[in-house]
């Protein structure tokens, strides 16, 4: 049995708007992933991007479960010696919270540039407004 390719002309990709007032932000991101990737559609191929466009609205009021706002550390290095930096997730969500969410969706995606791909299609914003009102984006219930 073969696999089947969908042709790159007849891909449909839908705009959902998901709200992040709050939810997990583990949940969150991993029904985002799934949403990107397509894996929700019988289209499914795992070499091929035929993910939807995912907004996500109220960035800044997702919950981090336990204690994660203070033990939660997110690391970058400069590339240089002594480099490393880090943050910890309280001082993210007060700064960027439209970055901790990419963050968490990232981690999901592959590590490859399908992966790079299907992030671009990821839509972020701290409030409740997105300027992508012409798209017609329908409502996702995250659970």
């Amino acid at each position: 049995m073969k696999t089947y390719f969908t042709p790159v002309e007849k891909i449909e990709r839908k705009w959902y708007v998901a709200d992040a007032d709050g939810k997990t932000l583990g949940r969150v991101a991993a029904e985002v992933a799934v949403l990107l990737r397509g894996k929700h559609k019988p289209s499914f191929c795992t070499f091929q991007d035929n993910g939807d466009f995912v907004i996500v609205v109220n960035a800044e009021r997702i919950h981090l479960s336990g204690d994660k706002l203070e033990q939660k550390v997110y690391y970058r290095h400069s590339g240089y010696p002594g480099g490393l930096k880090e943050t910890t997730a309280r001082e993210l969500l007060a700064k960027d919270p439209e970055e901790m969410i990419r963050k968490a969706v990232r981690g999901m995606l592959p590590k490859n540039k399908l992966g790079r791909a299907q992030l671009k299609k990821l839509k972020v914003y701290a409030g409740q407004e997105h300027p992508h009102q012409a798209q017609k984006p329908e409502i996702y219930e995250i659970r």
